[in-house]
């Protein structure tokens, strides 16, 4: 009988399988690897490729082409993901140039602060990296204008990293940066140290746009220091200069600080331009001096400058202001037989003052002038010159005006129910329900004014009843009705017979579920319940229980 005999015991060996060992092992393996196919040695060179960011990509990338593709990013995220492929894995990639660069911070310049401020830096790396030769400050001024205060000044102060050498020019983009911001001290500081720290001379712009930021602030002495150290400077100041603080004395009513100036101007030599008279005029028009106003604008006329569409303008409002019908008509008629058109304010405020001195006649014949010099018509001057003429009286002209306005254009819901108001004020309640149906047809939903519109009349002509029926519709599609109707109403039901249609009136309102009685409305009611019968009692209790 044979003994079983263990097999010898194996020594733990760190040593690689033979080759038909690996091969029992493999075959042994639970997980098929057969269909995994064997990876290449390396990657090809020529098959690895970047997908460009911009859509379509230039099929030929030149600096120009790429400059364009900048200019037109839509956002500066896309400008700067662009600028990365063109240089670094475009095949071949672009050399770095100038009008690449400028190309890619004037877009940068066209986003708002904190994009261009975002994206700036991985631009200016490529830049600097770029070693390019000394070049202008020209390409770094839309950004130096664009940027906060602070950005743009670091970006100022590192312009000469970039092989740039600032300028006068990029210390104004600055200076106009600062003072968009009212960053006046430091603005004021950097103008100080400008000759001695920066070794840049201020121009005469530069010192206007000082005093434009200190005009700004109302500072009028610091702009008055200003001005006069221009001279020590060296620095001739222009009608601009002239003009800005001739405005900063303007805004503080110094008008008599203002004419002063003024006349010295005059007196060195020069020749005030149309924009520094209008000045001059429009601060004695904002101080209610319009009879100066005219005086100086008469001057300007006798020297030999002529006043623009703003000089004009001003003086008419001025006129409508005071109620000065006559010489706002007059002024408008000269205004466009100069060649300017009036814009469509001041076209509603002359048609207004005129209407409300009684004037409406003239106010029509003036509108038909204003057509006919090419004002374009307007539903707002079109709206108040209708409920005038039917105010006056004058149904046929209101009527006949909607009407030409309505082969032109579509009448907005104001000039209906400004020609329904002024139908009903002059009792022409049938023509006034026709243009309520018309208005309805168009798709318009009468509001709150053309209810009361129609109330008003039919309570004017003694059709107390039609009016209560209307204001019912009026309560039911939720529209309020004001204080002023509940006293129309109470008014012209104040007889006894009324007694149950005004309590249908107040039961219409309580019912409605909205908030028409308010204290004011109520006190209306009360007071007529204190001088009417035991009836009229019984319908306010029933209201307020609701």
């Amino acid at each position: 009988m044979h003994r079983w005999i263990p097999p010898a015991r194996r020594a733990f060996s760190t040593a690689p399988a033979t080759a038909a060992a690996a091969a029992a092992a493999a075959a042994r393996a639970t997980v098929p690897v057969a269909h995994l196919a064997p990876l290449p040695a390396s990657l090809p060179d020529s098959g690895y490729t970047v997908a460009p960011p911009v859509q379509p990509w230039p099929r030929r990338l030149t600096a120009r082409s790429l400059s364009r593709l900048l200019l037109r990013a839509a956002t500066p995220d896309l400008a700067v993901l662009a600028l990365r492929h063109a240089l670094v894995h475009a095949t071949p990639p672009l050399a770095p140039s100038l009008p690449i660069f400028a190309a890619a911070l004037s877009r940068l310049a066209r986003a708002d602060a904190d994009a261009a401020a975002r994206h700036l830096t991985p631009v200016l790396s490529a830049l600097r990296a770029a070693r390019l030769p000394t070049f202008s400050d020209r390409p770094f001024l839309p950004l130096l204008r664009a940027l906060r205060p602070l950005p743009s000044l670091r970006l100022f102060l590192s312009l000469p990293s970039f092989n740039s050498r600032p300028s006068v020019r990029s210390f104004n983009a600055l200076l106009h940066s600062l003072v968009s911001a009212r960053r006046l001290r430091l603005a004021a500081a950097l103008f100080r140290a400008s000759r001695a720290k920066l070794y840049i001379t201020p121009n005469l712009v530069s010192c206007n746009i000082l005093l434009k930021g200190l005009v700004g602030i109302g500072d009028l002495d610091a702009a008055l220091d200003v001005l006069d150290e221009m001279t020590g400077w060296g620095i001739v100041p222009d009608v601009v200069t002239y003009t800005t603080v001739l405005a900063a004395y303007c805004g503080k009513g110094d008008l008599q600080g203002a004419q002063k100036l003024f006349e010295d101007i005059i007196a060195t030599g020069r020749r005030p331009d149309v924009t520094m008279y209008t000045v001059l005029i429009d601060g004695y028009c904002q101080c209610g001096k319009l009879q100066d106003a005219t005086r100086i604008m008469d001057e300007m006329e006798a020297a030999g400058v002529q006043p623009n569409e703003v000089t004009y303008s001003v003086v008419i409002e001025a006129c409508c202001k005071e109620g000065k019908s006559v010489e706002a008509r007059d002024l408008a008629r000269e205004m466009l037989g100069a060649g300017y058109a009036p814009d469509t304010p001041l076209c509603a405020k002359v048609v207004d003052v005129l209407c409300q001195d009684g004037k409406a006649g003239e106010a029509y014949e003036m509108w038909k002038w204003m057509v006919k010099k090419n004002v374009a018509p307007d539903n707002a001057v079109t709206s108040t010159l209708i409920y005038w003429l039917c105010k006056n009286g004058m149904v046929k002209e209101a009527r006949k005006l909607f009407d030409d306005l309505e082969r032109g254009f579509m009448p907005s819901l104001m000039t209906y129910n400004s020609l329904i108001s002024g139908l009903c004020e002059n009792g022409e309640l049938q023509e006034a329900g026709r243009v309520w149906d018309d208005m309805v047809e168009r798709r318009y939903e009468p509001n709150a004014m053309t209810y009361e519109a129609m109330i008003k009349g039919f309570c004017k002509m003694g059709k107390s009843a039609e009016g209560s029926t209307i204001f019912k519709e009026m309560v039911a599609k939720g529209c309020t009705p004001s204080k002023f109707l509940f006293r129309v109403l109470v008014d012209s039901l104040s007889e006894p017979r009324h007694d149950d249609t005004l309590c249908q009136i107040l039961e219409a309102a309580a019912l409605s579920g909205r908030d028409f009685l308010d204290g004011e409305s109520w006190e209306i009611f009360i007071r007529k319940v204190l001088n009417t019968s035991e009836s009229w009692k019984k319908h306010l209790d029933l209201a307020l229980s609701i």
